[in-house]
């Protein structure tokens, strides 16, 4: 990887309407532990979100990602509920948030 990716920081994308409505109707603490990974987030390089141990960045293969998107991925935004996101360039183009662990990676 090249010097400068490394130093490349984490653009947050929170745009996508479906990941509004999971993150705005999280119960007060979960919002509150997401909001708190959000901003986690948006202070780290992308070589440190790859690395991280807590958040655990992983490619989805259970899903084929749409026309477009190189590949979709999972990571932990609160202590039991995953998100679904895909890079963009520097952004992180968040989609969802699963109502438990195991629906982040079941087939549509």
């Amino acid at each position: 990887m090249p010097k400068a990716e490394r130093k490349v920081m984490v653009k947050l994308d929170l745009n996508n309407p479906v990941f509004q409505e999971n993150l705005l109707t999280l119960q007060k603490p979960e919002r509150l532990a997401a909001f708190d990974t959000l901003n986690k987030l948006r202070q780290m390089t992308w070589n440190q979100l790859y690395r991280d141990h807590g958040l655990k960045w992983e490619k989805i293969t259970s899903i084929k990602p749409p026309s477009g998107i190189p590949a979709i991925y999972s990571l932990r935004i609160t202590q039991v509920r995953r998100a679904t996101a895909y890079r963009d360039g520097d952004f992180i183009r968040l989609l969802t948030i699963a109502h438990d662990h195991d629906s982040t990676y079941a087939k549509k």
